[in-house]
């Protein structure tokens, strides 16, 4: 068992916690915990390997994966009926599946052959796009959709990731470096504030209206 497979089944793990707090939030069933749950976690991962033409699909090949999806979410079930988690939990928990599969699905886009550019796109999808599939099925507007940054921290990541491999750095130390950067960006922007710039057509309607009625 190699230390990428196991990160890649913390990652899944991680993913499942973050999919489950969702589903309790909307009241969900346990059936309905564990789809989300699942749909979470393997997202990402598998719109990369159909992307990349890589069969069969990660979670396919290997079942332990979604043994792993189910005891994370029903043990967070558990958890959570004994003690009421932290608001934070959810996306405490999302920002560290995000550095894992960002980093891992960058590795898996290297290993497949792709340019560089594509392989921050894939590792950016592997890490984001779960959680954007989660926020959908729980009718939230998505995490990546918002001003938050999220999807951002994940290019960022893999570009430190990339950009020390480049420098000869050795590899294990640059998905290290490459995970940590993803995790501090999206916990600065959790605790503290940190966003993008916002465009917004609303702010400037309502100003032009403002100053066609002072004129008058």
């Amino acid at each position: 068992m190699t230390i990428g497979y196991v990160l890649d089944l913390v990652g899944v793990a991680v993913f499942a916690v973050s999919g489950a707090l969702a589903a309790g939030r909307k009241s969900l069933d346990l059936l309905g915990v564990v789809v989300v749950a699942t749909a979470t976690a393997v997202g990402g991962g598998t719109l990369r390997d159909l992307l990349l033409d890589r069969h069969p699909i990660f979670w396919v090949d290997d079942p332990a994966y979604l043994a792993v999806i189910a005891a994370a979410a029903l043990l967070t079930v558990a958890w959570s009926r004994a003690r009421r988690p932290p608001g934070n939990a959810l996306l405490v928990a999302d920002a560290l599946g995000l550095a894992l599969f960002s980093i891992g699905g960058a590795h898996i886009a290297e290993t497949a052959g792709v340019p560089a550019p594509l392989v921050v796109v894939m590792g950016a999808l592997t890490g984001a796009a779960g959680g954007a599939i989660r926020d959908i099925l729980t009718a939230e507007i998505p995490l990546i959709l918002r001003r938050d940054v999220y999807a951002t921290a994940s290019i960022l990541g893999v570009c430190v990731y990339l950009g020390l491999q480049a420098l000869g750095v050795d590899r294990s130390v640059c998905a290290l470096a490459g995970m940590v950067s993803v995790a501090a960006l999206r916990l600065a922007a959790i605790f503290r504030g940190l966003h993008l710039p916002v465009f917004s057509l609303a702010d400037r309607k309502d100003a032009g209206s403002s100053r066609v009625g002072e004129d008058s």
